[in-house]
């Protein structure tokens, strides 16, 4: 089985059905689902997600990314701050970084303040956190190779110059 390839197009569109994969990857269907069984497992696929356009639907969400500077620990090093940080269910998303801080946090929020707290309350005085700096998104453009304005590019005009 063309692995790789499976994974790419659970990748794109994770609502492929395993009849439209297999005819893909020129298998059989139950060859297709015993895959997809086994990454699981094997947690490769951790999961099927949907992208969706927060700002065409009336809910109020709200996204920050927080710089997370950090003092690392002796004998363990990023791995059990991050543990710590990680385990608050406000956080999404987190990645240990090259630059100017340890950890980027994603979280969301239902408002600006919500976040705030989240930052002041929790993360901040997190043992080994020595600072934090949160970046709140104004607008979503493009997530995961899907372009969210789409219709307007369409409607865009080209500038005549003489």
């Amino acid at each position: 089985m063309k692995t790789e390839l499976l994974l790419s197009l659970l990748e794109t569109n994770a609502r492929y059905s395993t009849r439209d994969l297999a005819d893909v990857l020129l298998e059989d269907e139950d060859s297709v689902i015993h895959t997809m069984s086994d990454l699981e497992k094997k947690k490769i696929i951790c999961g099927y997600h949907t992208i969706i356009n927060w700002d065409k639907t009336n809910k109020e969400k709200v996204m920050a990314l927080i710089e997370v500077g950090v003092t690392p620990e002796r004998d363990y090093g990023y791995d059990k701050i991050a543990k710590n940080i990680y385990r608050y269910p406000e956080v999404d998303t987190m990645y240990l970084m090259s630059g100017k801080s340890e950890f980027i946090v994603i979280i969301y929020g239902k408002t600006m303040q919500e976040v705030s707290n989240f930052v002041g309350t929790k993360l901040a005085p997190t043992q080994n956190v020595v600072s934090t700096s949160t970046f709140f998104v104004l607008k979503e453009y493009k997530v995961n190779g899907v372009i969210f304005d789409e219709e307007e590019k369409h409607n865009e005009r080209l500038v005549v110059t003489p």
